[in-house]
């Protein structure tokens, strides 16, 4: 399970661009990490959204795949984001969990902090709904 999980995050040209990392894999929860740069800041200087949904939105996505047979893929079919607080930190960090695993359709969550050294501070909340694909689309 984990390796698949790195050689599909492997392939991920986006999260390369980003720089993001792979912090756990376990089944069911994937969690990531990303350094917030300043490239990622909104005009009021905290990190954009659009990286937390992408984090989110990602990390949501492995745990997903963790609970699916070999062969198979997902795809986000929908994806709800509730921006809590500014992402003010040194890194962004996504820990995604399956919260109900059907043959077609498998409920997601994921939780991003802004860490500051030790602190983490809930900024986002993800509600989504993951679907099974062949992995040969």
């Amino acid at each position: 399970m984990q390796r698949r999980i790195e050689e599909s995050f492997s392939r991920q040209g986006f999260l390369t661009l980003l720089g993001a990392r792979l912090l756990s894999v376990t089944p069911g929860e994937v969690t990531l990490g990303v350094t917030l740069r300043p490239e990622f800041s909104q005009q009021h200087g905290a990190g954009h959204a659009g990286i937390s949904f992408t984090l989110g939105d990602v990390a949501a996505g492995y745990a997903a795949l963790t609970q699916i047979e070999p062969g198979m893929e997902v795809m986000t079919s929908e994806m709800k984001i509730h921006l809590l607080r500014p992402a003010i930190g040194d890194e962004l960090i996504a820990k995604g969990s399956v919260i109900k695993s059907g043959r077609r359709l498998i409920v997601t969550r994921a939780d991003v902090f802004a860490r500051r050294g030790a602190e983490e501070v809930l900024i986002a909340t993800l509600l989504g709904t993951m679907v099974p694909v062949a992995a040969d689309l």
